[in-house]
């Protein structure tokens, strides 16, 4: 397919970056193969939507990319799917916002719900050790490669760039996430407004992006059989108020599936969650393995749409908002403010994951490697993650020290 026109750097201005729509096929196609291919979690997903999006397809600029991302991060539920929601409606608005996000998620659910399919036949979830170990040293440099990319459109200026250094610090020593970036995206205002003096006349604080909750209440269910109604809904709940990282999913699963309605053992949400953690695509189709091992198939789309439906309803609501917050002098001084500081988030994240991709030296090879395809031939990522598991298949997967 043919790329835009490049928008010039400017702040983001109210309409998409390209006057030429994005067909819902090119949508659909590039976020069904992101969903399939995108392993390693938010940061590794959000790295490859730059990627495809700004760098190949040149469909939005950098700042935009930002913005959304910044307010991605503010609002509650899994953090690269409404990214992709986001993207979506910005392409082709709101059959835009639905192909995106659907292409995203179908992929994972399929998978995963595979993998369930599997653990109810046969009561144990596949290794795929192999897969990760060559998979994450490629993911760790495309997340990289992403935050390189945009760290100098977000952090522009010295204050911006203090504000990061302090942000990351703030998540290396566990301070949650949400605080982190309403104290960014403050601390930005504020020294907006100091340094524009008593005459500004946009001193009057623009209302910030809301974060709207789904109501929920406190006891859904009581201990006892599962139900299709009763699992969509605890699904809804998680989705509705969940911000963090899949441990903080992790968190949500085990207090109400585990200790309150008592619908799975330790053991099985230990295995769900690897689930998660091995398969590509967001990982809150967790939901898909677990549905489909208490309820088969009709739990698995139940929980499935439970989780991510909030997601769809969250982006609707704040997507339209985000050009009106950036022409607004105060209010787009506090989404640079957390722009900043979900870069300093991904960076620390990186850093954990670079602990446990780097394992061994053949790691380490294989991470430089794909940096230098990634940035100087500028291979797609797709591709690269493809490699790194072939290489894993190889190293890990076969046993052919045995002589097979």
């Amino acid at each position: 397919m043919s790329a835009t026109p490049e928008q010039p750097h400017a702040l983001a201005p109210p309409e998409p970056a390209s006057a030429v729509p994005t067909s819902l096929r090119d949508l659909g196609l590039l976020f069904f193969r992101l969903g399939a291919t995108a392993f390693g979690g938010p940061a590794a997903h959000i790295a490859m939507m730059q990627d495809e999006v700004v760098t190949r397809r040149k469909w939005l600029s950098d700042e935009r990319f930002l913005d959304l991302l910044g307010a991605t991060n503010l609002i509650p539920g899994p953090n690269s799917t409404e990214l992709a929601i986001h993207i979506g409606f910005e392409r082709r608005r709101w059959a835009g916002l639905l192909v995106a996000g659907l292409a995203f998620i179908v992929p994972a659910m399929l998978i995963t719900g595979a993998f369930g399919w599997a653990y109810v036949r046969y009561g144990s979830v596949p290794s795929a050790q192999w897969l990760l170990y060559g998979v994450k040293p490629v993911i760790l440099s495309i997340v990289v490669h992403a935050i390189w990319g945009l760290v100098p459109k977000a952090a522009r200026t010295l204050p911006l760039r203090v504000l990061a250094l302090l942000a990351a610090a703030l998540a290396a020593v566990g301070i949650n996430e949400l605080t982190i970036l309403f104290a960014a995206g403050l601390g930005a205002l504020l020294m907006r407004r100091v340094s524009a003096g008593p005459r500004d006349p946009q001193r009057k604080l623009a209302p910030i992006i809301p974060i709207p909750m789904l109501p929920v209440a406190a006891g859904t269910a009581l201990m006892g059989a599962v139900t299709l109604p009763g699992l969509f809904w605890v699904f809804l709940k998680i989705g509705s108020v969940l911000f963090g990282s899949g441990y903080v999913l992790l968190a949500f699963l085990r207090a109400d599936l585990v200790q309150r309605l008592g619908w799975l053992t330790e053991a099985q949400l230990i295995d769900a969650v690897a689930v998660g953690q091995v398969t590509p695509g967001p990982v809150f189709t967790t939901a898909t393995f677990i549905g489909y091992v208490l309820a088969g198939p009709d739990g698995a789309l139940l929980a499935t749409a439970g989780i991510f439906l909030p997601a769809f309803v969250f982006v609707a609501l704040s997507g339209p908002l985000v050009p009106r917050l950036r022409a607004s002098a105060n209010a787009g001084a506090f989404l640079d403010g957390v722009n900043v500081a979900s870069l300093a988030l991904m960076g620390v994240v990186t850093l954990q994951l670079a602990g446990a991709a780097l394992v061994d030296l053949p790691a380490g090879a294989l991470c430089m490697v794909a940096a230098v395809l990634l940035i100087r031939f500028r291979v797609n990522a797709t591709w690269l993650i493809a490699g790194g598991a072939a290489l894993g298949l190889a190293v890990h997967g076969i046993p052919w020290r045995a002589g097979l």
